[in-house]
C-alpha cells in the first residue's frame, strides 16, 4: 500500500528494528551481517485482504551455516505416507510423498507424481477421520524466506505447491476442513547445498504432518 519510496523507508525501519532487538541478544558465536528493507519487491500474497496485509508486514530472517569445503549435508527422508501401516501411525508425525516433485519456480508437480497423488487421495477417502496438514518446500532460493511462483509473481512458491496439492484433493472430493496447508520455504532441505538436478528436484517437495486420525 501507498508509494514505493514511502514502502522501501518503513520497511527498513522494521528489518533495523528487529536486528537492533537481536544484536542485544545473540551469541558470540553467531554473526549478525545485515539488514535490508525490501519495499514492496517480496510480496508473498496479493494483498486481497486485511489478513494477506498484515502477513506482508514482515521481516525474514535468514541463518547460514558455514560449511567445510566440500561438506554436505542430507537429512533423513520420513517414512512414506502411503506405506505405513494405518495402525500405528501418530498423530504429529510426519511423512514423505514419494515421486511427487515439483517443476522449478512452479507450483505443477512432474508428472510421475500423479500415481502417488491418487495413493493418497485413496488413503484419504478410505480413512475419513483422517486430518492431515501439507507442508511445501523448495530449492536453491536462499536470498529468500521463500521462492518466487513465476505463474503468480508472488514469493510464496512453497505454500502454492502445498496449495496446488489441497486444490487436486478437493476436486477428487476430499473436505477442505481435512486438509490445512503451509509452506516452510527453503527451511528444511533434504539436501544441501543442491550440486546436482537431482539434488534440486528432491528438495522441491511437500510433506505430510498427520494431524487428527
Amino acid at each position: 500500500m501507498g508509494n514505493e519510496d514511502l514502502n522501501k523507508t518503513l520497511s527498513d525501519q522494521r528489518a533495523k528494528t528487529v536486528s537492533s532487538y537481536l544484536q542485544k541478544r545473540i551469541g558470540k558465536n553467531i554473526k549478525l551481517s545485515s539488514s535490508i528493507g525490501l519495499g514492496i519487491s517480496k510480496q508473498i500474497n496479493d494483498n486481497s485482504s486485511e489478513i494477506l496485509q498484515a502477513k506482508n508486514r514482515r521481516v525474514d530472517i535468514f541463518i547460514e551455516k558455514t560449511l567445510l569445503a566440500g561438506e554436505k549435508i542430507s537429512r533423513k527422508i520420513y517414512p512414506s505416507f502411503l506405506d505405513s501401516n494405518i495402525e500405528i501411525m501418530k498423530v504429529k508425525d510426519t511423512f514423505s510423498l514419494p515421486d511427487v516433485n515439483f517443476i522449478g519456480a512452479k507450483h505443477v508437480w512432474l508428472p510421475n507424481g500423479n500415481t502417488n497423488l491418487f495413493k493418497l487421495y485413496k488413503v484419504l477417502k478410505l480413512n475419513p477421520t483422517f486430518e492431515i496438514e501439507l507442508q511445501g518446500h523448495i530449492c536453491c532460493d536462499y536470498e529468500n524466506f521463500d521462492g518466487e511462483d513465476e505463474d503468480l509473481g508472488t514469493f510464496n512458491l512453497s505454500w502454492t505447491r502445498a496449495n496446488a496439492m489441497k486444490e487436486y484433493l478437493l476436486k477428487q472430493g476430499i473436505d477442505s476442513k481435512r486438509i490445512k496447508v503451509v509452506g516452510l520455504g527453503h527451511l528444511n532441505p533434504l539436501v544441501y547445498p543442491e550440486i546436482t538436478e537431482a539434488d534440486r528436484v528432491k528438495n522441491r517437495r511437500v510433506e505430510i504432518v498427520l494431524l487428527k486420525k
